[in-house]
């Protein structure tokens, strides 16, 4: 099974609607900073990807909300790589609110691997090698 990371957020006042609610777009700014975390926490960085002469455009997402979050709660957002193609990767993401202990949301963002001439291309196997790190044998990035 595929190692999972853990990002824990301060829901931020600005980051709610009238109802006092997270606002539903701001999940996809949490994903991101969970795929941040998870390839920080594999000894590696987007910014190296994209020295690399690599990008990684989102081309998918699908989230379902499930619960309750609300300004000032303690989010925990769970992710892991679900799944890998030729050229592709699928992250998948949980919300638990640490307060009630609940899942609140759940999801999945699929990225394409691009050259600098901004087409797919294979997943290099130096690429490869480093989502396949285990963080228990990496050292985490700040």
């Amino acid at each position: 099974m595929t190692p999972v990371t853990t990002e824990r957020v301060r829901v931020r006042y600005g980051e709610t609607d009238m109802m006092g609610h997270a606002y539903y777009a701001n999940y996809l700014y949490w994903f991101e900073q969970a795929r941040g975390a998870w390839c920080r926490d594999r000894g590696f960085t987007y910014k190296q990807l994209e020295g690399m002469g690599f990008k990684l455009p989102v081309v998918e997402v699908w989230t379902r909300y499930k619960g309750e979050v609300k300004y000032d709660d303690w989010i925990a957002i769970k992710v892991w790589l679900g799944e890998r193609k030729r050229a592709a990767i699928k992250f998948q993401y949980e919300v638990v609110n640490e307060e009630t202990g609940k899942l609140v949301t759940e999801g999945y963002t699929w990225h394409v691997f691009v050259g600098a001439a901004m087409s797919a291309v294979t997943i290099p196997e130096e690429i490869k090698a480093m989502l396949a790190r285990d963080p228990a044998e990496w050292e985490t990035l700040a």
